[in-house]
């Protein structure tokens, strides 16, 4: 199917982005995909530099009679979610992604579809190796781990880039044109628990949620999606309460900024009480899809018998430990006063994992105020550390200020205007992006956010629309002609 990828036009742009999936590039793991872009730089004959931390800078001359013009950085991250349905055979460490065409889409075979931020990547790639389009002077600035940590744009320092305005590549509304963000922390919660054997004659049963839709814990954390984690949670604690279940196993969630879409427990229960768990089961399906019918349609809980266990939760613990995580935070906790319909601060309890007298629970916390990111990342906190929980701060980074005055902001907001006939949204996002953090080291430079059409990113269900990275690729050109 790659090569049915490389005919879609621009055929330059979906050619890298076909070559790019082939690398395997998940956060952290992404030394292949730093030498496959380090090997493109210098294929080319363009100055090439590999930083301390494994970001890539390819620099390209303008071409003639723009030599004069302000030099433009382009930046996308080169790493992406690596995410699959539970049914989906396949190795993200070993495997190139599978993509399909379905009309006007194209998207991934049971995997994320790695769009985000690779359309960006493969458009950068097509603009250094184009011998035709006007273009003053560039630096691609191809950073890593912006998934996981953001440690690449973190550990950029100043220096390497000349350039007075960046284009970033990483917004996934073609509308949109993005001039501020969230920023986040990582809050982890790890602790202990009394293991019991089992006394009397108990059965073992899997309970699965899955089927809900996931997505991206920034850009979708407004649209009220269901977080499987949370209501797993709920449907155990209930059941603790009613039929006194025994809990042996929680594995829910992936990563910090995908919302959860899947969640299982291995739970023991007395024999008497096996009728009122399938009872309970179906209420709480009922409940679940009434509840989420907009946002998840395809929500299913189940319940099958598992291979007997001899090892639970001790009942103090299950209870605390049920109560801890239903208390915790999940989704919107303020709305922006100032800027309509902007998500100021959320938060994603995105991974339980409870199992082997250890628990472990990671949730990614945002907020465009840095002080009320504390607050909630405290609030959380508290919560576990009532349980005696060790809870741990990480990987904090810097939210964008915008600057809607920015020389930029009015170039491309007038460009739009003019070519598509309506005006550009012009926004800040709760989603974290580079910019910020970049920001801290080249304070003067104007910065600015834009894409095409990305459609579940974060999850098995990512996919990108072709005619709108045809109308973002016509975008950015005439972009690059404008610049003075």
């Amino acid at each position: 199917m790659s090569a049915d990828i490389q005919n879609l036009e621009p055929k330059s742009l979906w050619k890298n982005f076909a070559h790019l999936n082939a690398v395997p590039r998940a956060s952290r793991k992404e030394e292949r995909v730093i030498e496959f872009a380090k090997n493109f730089g210098e294929n080319l004959g363009f100055e090439t530099t590999v930083d301390d931390v494994g970001n890539v800078i390819i620099k390209k001359p303008a071409s003639a009679g723009m030599e004069n013009r302000t030099t433009i950085v382009m930046q996308s991250h080169l790493d992406m979610v690596h995410q699959k349905n539970a049914d989906t055979n396949f190795n993200f460490d070993t495997e190139g992604i599978k993509m399909l065409i379905e009309g006007d889409w194209v998207h991934a075979d049971g995997t994320t579809l790695g769009a985000d931020n690779g359309i960006g990547v493969a458009t950068i790639m097509a603009l250094l190796e184009s011998t035709d389009i006007p273009h003053p002077p560039l630096e691609a600035l191809f950073t890593i781990d912006e998934e996981t940590g953001m440690t690449g744009a973190l550990g950029l320092k100043g220096g390497y880039l000349d350039g007075k305005i960046m284009l970033n590549l990483d917004t996934e509304d073609d509308h949109e044109l993005t001039i501020g963000c969230a920023g986040g922390i990582d809050v982890t919660a790890e602790g202990t628990y009394e293991i019991e054997n089992l006394g009397s004659p108990h059965k073992a049963w899997k309970i699965s949620l899955k089927g809900l839709a996931g997505g991206h814990s920034g850009m979708e954390i407004h649209l009220g999606k269901g977080n499987a984690n949370k209501l797993m949670n709920r449907f155990l604690l209930e059941a603790t309460k009613e039929l006194n279940i025994r809990i042996h196993s929680v594995d829910g969630g992936g990563l910090r900024n995908a919302i959860p879409r899947e969640s299982f427990s291995i739970i023991t229960i007395a024999e008497e009480n096996e009728t009122a768990l399938q009872h309970l089961i179906a209420k709480y399906l009922d409940i679940f899809q009434k509840e989420y019918q907009t946002t998840d349609p395809d929500l299913q809980l189940l319940v099958e018998p598992s291979e007997n266990v001899n090892t639970l939760l001790s009942n103090a613990d299950q209870l605390n430990l049920l109560r801890s995580i239903y208390a915790c935070p999940n989704g919107i906790y303020r709305m922006s006063p100032d800027i309509k319909d902007l998500v100021q601060t959320s938060n994603n309890v995105a991974r339980v994992l409870v199992e082997g007298g250890k628990y472990k629970i990671l949730c990614l916390t945002r907020s465009s105020v840095d002080s009320e990111k504390m607050d909630e990342a405290n609030a959380i906190s508290s919560t576990f550390e009532l349980i005696g929980a060790k809870v741990s701060f990480s990987g904090t980074y810097p939210g964008w200020t915008p600057k809607p005055g920015a020389e930029i902001v009015n170039i491309m907001s007038n460009l739009y205007e003019e070519m598509f006939d309506g005006k550009a949204d012009v926004n800040a996002c709760h989603a974290g992006l580079e910019c910020g953090i970049l920001g801290t080291n080249y304070p003067d430079m104007e910065m600015i956010s834009f894409g095409p059409n990305i459609r579940g990113a974060h999850s098995p269900d990512e996919k990108v629309q072709i005619s709108s990275v045809q109308k973002f690729w016509k975008y950015l050109l005439e972009t690059l002609k404008r610049i003075p």
